[in-house]
């Protein structure tokens, strides 16, 4: 705003406090204008039409055919049929045609920062949870940048896929998930919105073992927190927090008491931060169960009884099909060659794990416990990206005896809730972020439509349209 100079000067001939009340009015005008210009800005927000053949809302399982969903700035608005809501003036239209359109994935336990690669048998025998702790030690060791290249790279293909939430659960440095999480939510590099859990808690023993003694600490200080009674279990999770994680993971074994989780969990609740526990045998369920732990990762053998306790509590199981469906030979057989005892000898094993996991599967539904999905995946899968990897996991629990429709809810309402961002992601309803996916045909039908994600946006913008027309 420019001021003639001959009207400058008649303000200095002014009486004193005629040419402040002048000068104010024209400071309030200015001001006046300011806000004037914001609030244009703010009711100026793109509005996008997205028209689909079919949406489906996971938490009732109903049809909305056709459908149209208005998007103003990052927030769905409007969610009806195309007779409820018309294309106001200046709006974007886009028109997936017979597509059925639900909410954003959400992966509620990932390893972004893993990307294990199986040694050889020989080599793996030779180490303790051979197969695992070598890449695991890898990561660890090798250069912080580098690393934090693969995960922004696995970030964005879990993206690309209709991943546009996830948990990451531990393995990713002392800082690698929470520097990744604000970089995305800062728009510097592409990927799913995150929650970061940062180190994670172990009792001495966990994971690795067997390190030089003259490495051993720092080696362990780079992923881990160790917890090693009540007092250095409350300053573990105030390390975290003093990082800035979303959530706080611990890893029980037998090692770990109810005294030392339960300190865990009341200083995370002091901190507003959930607590998730990676607990796969019978007596480390109980010890989450008895501490009070928000969710239990895994859940293996879990017995009926815990599942009822589960239950009583309100606490979610968060299943991880990883190894169903013989996994383990997917992405090992590519790149090892094995003998043909060994090749048997896996895939009787392959199926007594499938077994064992339907019938998981199928007490988790009859006790009524509150479930969600994730993938855990944090492995080197030759041939897919690491989101094409994960929403094959998500797959897996339709083979294990889920109904398609609960497989989604699995992996959007309920793992929102899972997350405590119940209010903001897992369905397409007005007022939630503008996540969404579409697949060509029915998902509930055929939930193999979860691997072939033609359509992604997250927070109202378009990541992937494979439908437009070129």
């Amino acid at each position: 705003m420019k001021i003639p100079i001959c009207q400058a000067l008649q303000f200095l001939e002014q009486p004193p406090l005629t040419c402040r009340r002048k000068i104010a009015g024209l400071f309030a005008l200015v001001l006046v204008a300011l806000v004037s210009v914001e609030l244009s800005a703010q009711s100026a927000a793109p509005v996008t039409l997205i028209k689909a053949g079919r949406l489906l809302d996971p938490r009732t399982g109903n049809v909305l055919t056709p459908a149209v969903v208005m998007v103003e700035g990052d927030k769905i608005k409007q969610v009806g049929s195309p007779s409820q809501i018309g294309v106001p003036d200046g709006a974007k239209v886009i028109d997936l045609g017979g597509a059925t359109l639900l909410p954003g994935l959400i992966d509620s336990h990932t390893h972004l920062f893993l990307d294990v690669v199986v040694p050889p048998k020989a080599e793996s025998q030779r180490h303790s949870n051979g197969e695992f702790a070598t890449g695991l030690l890898l990561a660890i060791v090798e250069s912080p940048s580098k690393r934090a290249l693969m995960g922004a790279q696995l970030a964005r293909e879990d993206l690309e896929s209709g991943i546009t939430t996830v948990r990451n659960l531990g393995h990713s440095g002392i800082d690698g998930d929470t520097e990744l999480r604000d970089a995305i939510n800062t728009g510097r590099v592409p990927g799913p919105r995150m929650l970061a859990s940062g180190r994670k808690l172990i009792t001495r023993g966990e994971y690795v073992q067997s390190l030089n003694p003259a490495l051993a600490e720092v080696i362990l200080q780079q992923e881990f927190l160790l917890i090693d009674g009540t007092d250095r279990a409350r300053e573990a999770v105030r390390q975290n927090a003093f990082q800035n994680v979303d959530v706080i993971k611990v890893s029980a074994d037998e090692n770990l008491t109810v005294p030392e989780l339960v300190a865990v969990v009341e200083e995370a609740h002091r901190q507003h931060l959930k607590v998730a526990v990676h607990a796969v045998e019978t007596a480390s369920i109980q010890t989450a169960i008895d501490a009070g732990a928000d969710s239990i990762e895994h859940g293996n053998f879990v017995t009926d009884e815990q599942l009822r306790q589960m239950r009583g509590k309100n606490m979610f199981l968060v299943l991880t099909p990883t190894f169903y469906g013989g996994f383990f030979l997917k992405i090992t057989r590519p790149s090892i060659v094995m003998s043909p005892g060994m090749l048997a000898d896996e895939k009787a094993a392959v199926a007594r794990r499938n077994e064992r996991y339907s019938q998981l599967v199928q007490r988790v539904l009859r006790s009524g416990v509150r479930f969600a999905a994730g993938s855990d995946m944090c492995w080197f899968y030759p041939g897919k990206t690491r989101g094409q990897a994960s929403t094959a996991t998500f797959v897996n629990l339709r083979d294990a005896g889920m109904p398609g429709l609960d497989v989604i809810r699995a992996i959007t309402v309920n793992a929102a809730e899972v997350l405590g961002w119940q209010d903001r992601i897992g369905a397409v309803e007005p007022g939630k972020l503008a996540d969404l996916v579409a697949v060509s045909g029915d998902p509930i039908a055929d939930i193999t439509e979860l691997e072939e994600v033609r359509f992604v946006m997250k927070d109202g913008q378009v990541v992937r349209n494979d439908f437009a027309v070129h």
